[in-house]
């Protein structure tokens, strides 16, 4: 290991110092079923003619239902980074880079207990098998060869969709539930220090990419990007159906294009898209 990434370890954590409990940091009880958990304007129907004409109370439960699915989507991400880094922990690992990921792992596994949490507190019915991971891209996290180009890269992407979402979130100020928004600043805070671990990773092992292993990367990146994005910017159908709007199909098919979610959506990746292309891989989500 250099002298240089062991020092960016050994920052990041003791940055990663004093740990904060998200169980201990959130006001759960304000997460009541009478509250926008979302401002009107991050709900993916917002600014289409349909949705001036439903109702407050679908509004508000619509508000609820897609932040769940945002919770479903990080618990679901957060299980697959536990599993994969959990088997790279080795007694043999470089000193710097073992304590990190034990650092990594403690805070990952605190953001999978404040996604459970909000999903109990929620009270919101949800059918089993309402929401599922997209296939390819639960597949290519899973099975990546670990420690290689791909895996990192699929670590670094499947970081970065959640962190920029929550960003955006942030940016709505005030109009933002209180109890999302402390959610939304801790996994910020914590995920800025993976970010950086996961992106050192991958630029590390780019330099021995040529150009045509570079093209194939990017297209996996391509399809990990725009699968990631999809699930975490539009809810899956039923979820539409269970904030009281039927035929949910139609529902989703109307927010997948409306213009004002599909510019949000570009100009949330714009940053990762910058990453990607600045690595060589040049990707469109």
């Amino acid at each position: 290991m250099l002298n240089a990434d062991a020092a960016l370890l050994k920052q990041l954590s003791e940055n990663s110092l004093p740990y904060r409990d998200p169980l201990a940091h959130i006001d759960w009880e304000t997460l009541d079923g009478e509250s926008y958990w979302l401002p009107e304007t991050a709900i993916t129907l917002y600014g289409l003619p349909e949705f001036q004409m439903l109702s407050p109370d679908v509004r508000r439960r619509l508000s609820q239902y897609e932040f769940l699915n945002v919770m479903h989507c990080g618990l679901w991400l957060e299980s697959v980074f536990l599993q994969r880094l959990a088997r790279r922990l080795h007694p043999a690992l470089p000193r710097p880079e073992y304590e990190f990921l034990l650092h990594e792992l403690r805070e990952e596994t605190g953001h999978s207990l404040m996604f459970l949490k909000a999903i109990e507190t929620s009270r919101l019915p949800l059918p089993e098998g309402t929401w599922r991971a997209p296939r390819l891209a639960a597949a290519l996290a899973r099975w990546a060869p670990a420690g290689g180009d791909l895996f990192w890269l699929a670590m670094a992407i499947g970081e970065d969709v959640p962190d920029r979402f929550n960003r955006w979130l942030r940016q709505h100020g005030d109009a933002l539930h209180p109890a999302v928004r402390q959610i939304c600043t801790l996994h910020v805070v914590d995920e800025a220090r993976h970010i950086t671990f996961a992106r050192g990773r991958l630029e590390c092992l780019l330099k021995s990419r040529d150009a045509l292993g570079k093209a194939l990367l990017a297209g996996m990146g391509r399809l990990l990007l725009r699968q990631l994005a999809e699930v975490f910017f539009f809810p899956p159908a039923g979820f539409y159906e269970l904030a009281g709007l039927p035929r949910g199909a139609f529902w989703r098919r109307l927010a997948l294009r409306n213009p004002a979610r599909r510019l949000c959506v570009a100009q949330c990746l714009a940053p990762t898209l910058r990453m990607l292309e600045g690595y060589g891989l040049k990707s469109k989500p």
